[in-house]
């Protein structure tokens, strides 16, 4: 099997960054189709209007609507080909960048992401994650290639809530144990090979850099401030993540996080809350040592991701088992990365996984 690496074309982070994307867009097009949804468009609009403006490019701005689902992607769709639009400018969180790049796909334009938090991996990632219109998870859409440019403003992303950076950091805690189970079991990665050297390094980077700068840009975010700790995470969460996952693989962690999506009472929950505790279970499945176990729930405990499933929202009651019975049913869904690992996986092995992580969990919280 091919070795296969993808990444964005290019990536840019810094302060102010946001104000420099007129000058990356000319690069590419004249005339942008801009999606973002209504708070970031009015926290965002003058200053990208303004950059595009000062390099000779139109636009057209369009509010998102909140769901990355397949009825979304078909009305923007729609609207960008009323505008003759060259270009599509995603500027939010992960579903409207997934969004964004869906739309680009289907129109073959070129795509620009620039990500207003730093929650996810998926500003880089060729492929978005599509959910129904009520917010199930509804699978997977791959792209042949990754978004145009990237472009990371760090003085946007130091403003929003510190849970959404902790939620990135939970996204990313995943992603080494993913390519290391991906890697040994040699399953084919979201780029299509199998994985690589540089895929695999870039995972274990990021996790390294986790657990030395986490803390630290925790603290920082909470008093506003853009130090060294927050620009190295906010590149860990968005860039090593990203990369990592894609060029080395996904399995169980993701997929569990899938599995939870079809509980109404974690809904509340943002998606590397859910990741880091699909990253614990996926723990327990591997039967991992306690000195690598220990090392994870340190530091989510520290940094404040979920460790049990009363804090995924799952409360003691007469059906917690059934709930958690039809998470690890859904986690084992026909196509999931879950089938990645390098055994085979069983809805009973990840229910027992989850209680025992869970049990877990709780014995480390108190």
């Amino acid at each position: 099997m091919l070795k296969v690496i993808q990444s964005p074309s290019k990536y840019i982070q810094g302060p102010d960054a946001l104000s420099h994307i007129g000058q990356y867009t000319k690069m590419l097009a004249d005339h942008a189709f801009v999606i973002a949804d209504n708070f970031v468009m009015n926290l965002i609009g003058n200053t990208v209007s303004k950059s595009l403006e000062k390099h000779a490019v139109t636009s057209h701005f369009e509010i998102f609507n909140g769901e990355c689902s397949r009825k979304e992607i078909e009305r923007l769709s729609s609207i960008l080909l009323n505008n003759q639009c060259q270009v599509v400018i995603g500027i939010g969180g992960g579903k409207t960048l997934d969004t964004a790049k869906a739309v680009a796909h289907a129109s073959k334009l070129p795509t620009i992401i620039s990500p207003t938090l730093a929650s996810t991996d998926a500003p880089t990632s060729a492929l978005s994650v599509l959910y129904t219109d009520s917010g199930t998870y509804d699978g997977y859409q791959t792209y042949p290639k990754n978004p145009d440019i990237v472009l990371v403003d760090s003085s946007i992303i130091v403003k929003s809530p510190v849970r959404l950076l902790v939620s990135g950091m939970g996204d990313a805690l995943a992603t080494y144990f993913e390519a290391r189970a991906n890697s040994s079991a040699h399953k084919p990665t979201v780029a299509g090979g199998d994985t690589s050297l540089t895929g695999l390094a870039l995972a274990k980077l990021c996790y390294d850099t986790l657990l030395a700068e986490g803390y630290k840009a925790k603290l920082a975010v909470e008093a506003g401030a853009i130090t060294p700790a927050v620009e190295h995470i906010i590149e860990a969460n968005i860039y090593h993540s990203g990369i990592g996952f894609e060029s080395a693989g996904l399995a169980a962690a993701h997929a569990i996080h899938n599995g939870f999506t079809t509980l109404e009472e974690c809904h509340h929950l943002y998606h590397g809350e859910k990741v880091a505790f699909g990253t614990l279970t996926q723990l327990i499945l591997e039967n991992s040592p306690s000195e690598e176990l220990e090392t994870v729930l340190d530091f989510c405990v520290q940094v404040g991701l979920p460790v049990t499933l009363e804090q995924l929202g799952l409360r003691d009651s007469a059906d917690l088992h059934q709930k958690v019975m039809q998470a690890a049913t859904a986690s084992c869904a026909e196509g999931e990365t879950i089938h990645n690992m390098p055994f085979t996986v069983t809805p009973e092995q990840v229910y027992a996984a989850i209680l025992a992580a869970d049990r877990i969990g709780q014995d480390w919280l108190y």
